[in-house]
């Protein structure tokens, strides 16, 4: 299937206002390419593999939009100009041109799947949905993950950071909560580890489809673990629901800036003599978190490293 794309260069501030116009007359998804600086909430949304340093903003969005073959490509772009114009006449849009390419025959669906093989950390086996077990392996830990459209492959080495703590701490009465669950890794693995039972909270609705799929991938019963969509940092019935001094870990692969406001407020979440698996530091930010730990009355039991990442793993006082 062939497809045409078509790239509309405008104004970031007027992005937003130029994508609903686009959804009006037909275009169905746009890619959105821009240099605008993350926000607090972006921030708090992006339960880690990596938060990437962007360039410089200059102003400038690129909104791309494709068209199968044999739609009425002339009929769309009339109606896009049209809009385009109607935009102009009370707001500044930029440029608004629109440049014209033919995409290659691919299955955009699922291409991307080369780039994400199986690997192993340490003795523990991930693999995605298409690919085999191999003979040799499959007396491993096997974790069957598919990305989907939540964060959390394993690849990155803050999730192998904190698979490595959940193996050292995880027992038949672990009861664990896990802050930015993803695709539900971690929590997986700490299920398949031996552990009694796992809540994972997230922001992204997505989490919650991505990881019901690879519990069944997993063979995890649906009364193993729960799944909650909301901010356990300031939502009261977030961490009623949750439950109080009831978990034997917490593990957070998320960032710094989001550990730093989350530590104070999950503590209330662990037992006595509880663990906080923490990750998702850049070494730069190591003494930022491990300062919020103490100040949250938690002792540092133990800080690893790989690569410029971090973990952080503190225990709550008997």
């Amino acid at each position: 299937m062939k497809w045409s794309k078509f790239t509309l260069k405008t104004l970031s501030e007027a992005e937003d206002v130029v994508i609903s116009a686009l959804t009006d007359v037909g275009v169905e998804g746009v890619e959105i390419e821009d240099r605008v600086p993350l926000t607090e909430s972006d921030k708090q949304q992006m339960f880690v593999d990596i938060l990437p340093e962007g360039p410089a903003d200059d102003g400038i969005a690129y909104l791309s939009f494709y068209v199968e073959e044999g739609e009425d490509t002339e009929a769309l772009l009339g109606r896009v100009r049209e809009a385009l114009d109607e935009l102009r006449s009370f707001m500044d849009i930029g440029e608004g041109t629109i440049v014209s390419g033919e995409t290659e025959d691919k299955d955009w669906i699922n291409n991307w799947k080369q780039y994400f093989h199986q690997f192993y950390v340490d003795d523990i086996l991930i693999i995605p949905s298409w690919e085999e077990v191999r003979p040799e392996d499959e007396d491993k830990m096997i974790i069957h993950i598919d990305p989907g459209t939540a964060f959390g492959t394993g690849m990155h080495e803050t999730t192998q950071l904190c698979l490595r703590q959940l193996k050292k701490y995880v027992t038949p009465e672990t009861e664990l909560l896990d802050v930015g669950t993803g695709s539900g890794i971690l929590s997986i693995a700490a299920l398949k580890l031996g552990a009694r039972h796992a809540l994972g909270t997230d922001l992204d609705p997505c989490a919650i489809s991505a990881t019901r799929e690879n519990m069944e991938a997993n063979q995890i019963p649906e009364q193993a673990m729960d799944v909650m969509i909301g901010n356990i940092i300031d939502d009261e019935q977030v961490q009623q629901a949750a439950g109080y001094e009831k978990y034997d870990i917490v593990c957070a692969n998320i960032l710094a800036d989001v550990l730093v406001p989350l530590t104070p407020v999950i503590v209330h979440q662990m037992k006595k003599g509880g663990l906080y698996i923490t990750s998702g530091i850049l070494d730069v930010k190591e003494t930022v978190v491990t300062d919020a730990v103490k100040a949250a009355g938690l002792e540092v039991v133990e800080v690893t490293h790989q690569g410029e990442w971090v973990n952080v793993t503190a225990r709550k006082p008997e």
